[in-house]
C-alpha cells in the first residue's frame, strides 16, 4: 500500500486526502494550525461561496490566471460533482444570484463539518499542530519530509499550504519555500481579490455604506480594462465588495504610467433618458428644498453630497434654481463616479493570492512536479487565480481531487 502524505488541510488538502485514500492509500494529513480548515471558515464573510453552479468552459472563463491549466482537474472533478460530494456529506447548498453556491445554513463551519465527516469515513490519519520544514529526496524523487524535525517517509506528497494572503490562519508562503527548494520556479506572489485604497478621501467618510446593483468600470486612459455589475462598498481606505474585488485584478496585474480609474455608475438599470426623466420628477416634487434634501429617493443619504459636490453643485442651492446644464452634470456624476485609485491594499488582506508555483513545471493532468516525481501540487500554492463567485474554490477542490487521485496510483 503506497502511502500518501498531503501538506496543508484547507480545501485542497482535504479533497487530496479523502480521494488518496479512496483510491487505495494510506494517507496522513499533516496541518501546521490547531484545526481543520482555518481560512475556509472566513471565505464568503463566513458564508462560503464553495462554488459556481457552471460547466468547465464556464469556470475556465472565470479563471484568468492560467485558468486553462484547470480543464483537467475539472473534468475530473467538476462543480457538480462537488456539489453531490458535499451533499452526500450532509451539507445541503443552495443557488443565489450568479449561480454563486453556499451552504443552505449560511455557516462556513459546516462545510468543514462536511469534509471532516469525509476524512474519518475515508480513514484519513490527521495530524494537527505539525510544521513541515523540509522535503526529503532520494534519487532525485519525493522519499518523504521533514515534520516538526522529525522524518516521515513517504511515497508521495502533495503540496497544499494555500497562498500568502490570511498569514493568521496559516497561508504564510510555506508550500513556496518547498517548491522553490526542490528547484521549482515560484512566480513572485501578489494580491488577486483585494479591496482597492482611493486618493480621494471622500469615501473614508462612507465607511460601510454598501451599494447593491450598481456598475463598476475599471478605466486606463482611452481604455475600459473591466467593468461588472453587482455589489460594492466603502471603506476607510477606499473601496470593496464583490465587484470590487474582481475588478482588483485589472489593479495589481496592471502595466502602464496612467493611472487607474473607477467608474462608478450609480444606477445602470436605467437609460440616460430614463434617469434625466426621473431626476426631473424629482426636482419637480421637491422645487422648493435644497438640492441636498431632494434626492432621497434617489441615493442613500450619506452619498447625496459626494454626488452633488462631484457635480460641481452647491449642496444647499434650491432646486427650483437648477439650470439644465447643471442637471445634465448631476446625470453624469449618477452615471460617472469616479475615483483615482492609489492601490490595492496588502498582499495579506488578499481573499486569493495570484503567483505560486509556476503551471509550466506541473502535469496538468495529474497535478505531478515535472521536476521532481512523487511531488504534487494543489490548490492556491500553484500560479491560478480566479475572479470572485465561487471559481477558486472550485480550483482548490478540483486540483485536490486531481492531485490526491494521481497520488495514491502512480
Amino acid at each position: 500500500m503506497r502511502t500518501v502524505v498531503i501538506v496543508g488541510a484547507g480545501p485542497a488538502g482535504m479533497l487530496a486526502a479523502r480521494q488518496a485514500a479512496q483510491a487505495g492509500a494510506k494517507v496522513i494529513l499533516l496541518e501546521k494550525n490547531e484545526r481543520l480548515g482555518k481560512k475556509l471558515v472566513i471565505t464568503g464573510k463566513g458564508r462560503c461561496n464553495v462554488t459556481n453552479d457552471a460547466d468547465a468552459g464556464t469556470l475556465v472563463k472565470n479563471i484568468p490566471g492560467n485558468g486553462r491549466f484547470l480543464y483537467s482537474a475539472f473534468a475530473a472533478f467538476g462543480s457538480q460533482d462537488l456539489q453531490h460530494f458535499l451533499q452526500d456529506h450532509g451539507v445541503v447548498l443552495k443557488v443565489e444570484r450568479g449561480n454563486r453556491v453556499f451552504p443552505q445554513s449560511d455557516r462556513s463551519f459546516d462545510v468543514v463539518d462536511g469534509l471532516r465527516l469525509a476524512l474519518e469515513r475515508s480513514n484519513v490519519e490527521v495530524r494537527l499542530r505539525s510544521h513541515v520544514s523540509e522535503l526529503l529526496q532520494e534519487q532525485g524523487r519525493v522519499a518523504g519530509l521533514v515534520v516538526n524535525e522529525q522524518p516521515l517517509y513517504c511515497d508521495a506528497v502533495v503540496i497544499c499550504t494555500g497562498g500568502a494572503s490570511y498569514p493568521a490562519t496559516g497561508s504564510t508562503g510555506d508550500g513556496y519555500r518547498l517548491a522553490a527548494a526542490v528547484g521549482h520556479t515560484i512566480v513572485p506572489p501578489r494580491p488577486a481579490l483585494v479591496p482597492l485604497e482611493t486618493k480621494e478621501e471622500w469615501p473614508k467618510t462612507l465607511p460601510g455604506l454598501a451599494l447593491k446593483n450598481v456598475q463598476l468600470a475599471i478605466l486606463q486612459g482611452d481604455r475600459t480594462l473591466f467593468k461588472e455589475f453587482g455589489e460594492m462598498l466603502f471603506t476607510h481606505y477606499g473601496i470593496s465588495g464583490p465587484i470590487v474585488l474582481s475588478a482588483s485584478r485589472f489593479v495589481t496585474h496592471g502595466k502602464g504610467s496612467q493611472p487607474f480609474i473607477a467608474s462608478i455608475n450609480l444606477k445602470p438599470a436605467l437609460t440616460e433618458e430614463q434617469l434625466d426623466q426621473r431626476l426631473q420628477r424629482d426636482l419637480t416634487k421637491y422645487q422648493r428644498k435644497e438640492i441636498k434634501n431632494a434626492l432621497d429617493e434617489l441615493l442613500p443619504k450619506r452619498l447625496i453630497p459626494i454626488v452633488i459636490n462631484a457635480a460641481g453643485l452647491e449642496v444647499d442651492k434650491p432646486v427650483h434654481q437648477i439650470t439644465r446644464g447643471e442637471r445634465q452634470a448631476l446625470l453624469l456624476a449618477l452615471t460617472d463616479l469616479r475615483l483615482e485609485i492609489s492601490g490595492p491594499r496588502p498582499l495579506t488582506e488578499a481573499i486569493v493570492t495570484a503567483g505560486g508555483v509556476s503551471t509550466k513545471e506541473i502535469d496538468p493532468k495529474t497535478m505531478q512536479s515535472k521536476l521532481v516525481p512523487g511531488l504534487y501540487f494543489a490548490g492556491e500554492v500553484i500560479d491560478v487565480d480566479g475572479y470572485t463567485g465561487g471559481f477558486n474554490l472550485q480550483a482548490a477542490f478540483s486540483t485536490g481531487y486531481l492531485a490526491g487521485q494521481s497520488a495514491a496510483q502512480q
